[in-house]
């Protein structure tokens, strides 16, 4: 009796499972989402995986800060307190802690906990993607959000090692696409940098004297002794989009190799079709004459038998004859 009520909890639970992966399936919210993903531009494909990791790590904080999870948090004197999950997906200026979390140096630019920090970057990427596609293409946009982030990391983390300033920073997280984004909109600058671009309540403006003033603000930012990070990674990546423009303009792109790698990296990872294999029976062709003898040799069993039904009956024939007169009443 126990084990038909497990039986049955479990039959109950599966389909409760499937009936939650039906509705999540037809869900018309979910649906164009995923097919936005799957069809959609690449700018579509960066935004949704930027809001997807910010709605995953702003609702796990606010769960475990209620249900009272101190374990999942880092607090300090001053009251703040840090997530460690967005901690593990940070990344940091100690050359010790990246080689601890290697995915760090791809997570940290997709990571975003505050809302107007990832308004912000996503709105820029926008306007950044809408110029740049318009002269490039995709394939590079992507290779150049990567690189830029990576680049922004890498400066970052060069001057806080090798500044004496920085020292008692080092270690300090930093996260964002800030790096990325300034990657490609220093790129098209640099690319397109007479293109007039319309700015609210100003007019007409070159791309140029944008990214100037942009530049600008970030080098100024870092007197106020606040998120001297992500100012640092912002110029890495801003020197790496225009570096590569300009080496794009002499005929060397450095994209090409990092396209590859993606390429490669998409095939191990997309699911491959299962083969069916057809299995065909092969005729065997005879020639007319081998199958005319074939023919008359087989008729003259057949009128054998029948001879020999018509003396001595039926009953008289063995079990291979009835089966072979079976055979030919068929033809």
């Amino acid at each position: 009796m126990l084990s038909v009520r497990v039986f049955r909890r479990i039959r109950n639970v599966s389909r409760t499972k499937q009936n939650i992966n039906k509705n999540m399936s037809s869900n018309p919210f979910i649906a164009d989402i995923k097919n936005q993903y799957k069809n959609g531009s690449a700018l579509i494909k960066l935004i949704i995986v930027n809001v997807a990791v910010f709605l995953v790590i702003n609702i796990l904080h606010i769960l475990f800060l209620f249900l009272d999870v101190k374990e999942m948090f880092v607090f300090f004197p001053d009251g703040q307190r840090l997530f460690k999950p967005a901690l593990w997906l940070s990344a940091t200026s100690d050359f010790g802690e990246i080689i601890y979390k290697p995915w760090s140096i791809l997570t940290y630019m997709f990571l975003h906990e505050d809302l107007f920090h990832i308004f912000f970057n996503m709105l820029m990427l926008y306007f950044s993607t809408k110029l740049f596609v318009q002269y490039l293409n995709e394939k590079k946009l992507v290779a150049l959000y990567f690189l830029g982030g990576l680049a922004g990391l890498i400066f970052y983390m060069i001057v806080f090692n090798l500044f004496p300033y920085f020292n008692a920073s080092v270690g300090s997280p930093i996260m964002g696409a800030s790096a990325a984004v300034t990657c490609i909109l220093v790129a098209v600058a640099t690319y397109v940098p007479n293109v007039l671009v319309r700015l609210i309540l100003i007019g007409e403006v070159k791309l140029k004297y944008i990214v100037i003033c942009l530049i600008l603000m970030d080098i100024i930012g870092l007197r106020q002794g606040v998120n001297e990070g992500g100012y640092l990674a912002h110029l890495g990546g801003a020197l790496f989009g225009f570096l590569y423009i300009q080496q794009l303009k002499k005929g060397r792109d450095f994209s090409v190799s990092f396209i590859r790698f993606l390429a490669m990296l998409k095939s191990m990872f997309k699911p491959k079709k299962k083969m069916k294999v057809v299995y065909k029976k092969t005729a065997k062709t005879k020639s007319d004459y081998v199958y005319n003898e074939q023919k008359k040799a087989n008729q003259q069993q057949v009128d054998a038998i029948l001879d020999k039904i018509s003396k001595s009956g039926y009953d008289s024939l063995s079990g291979d004859e009835k089966a072979i007169l079976f055979d030919a009443s068929k033809k």
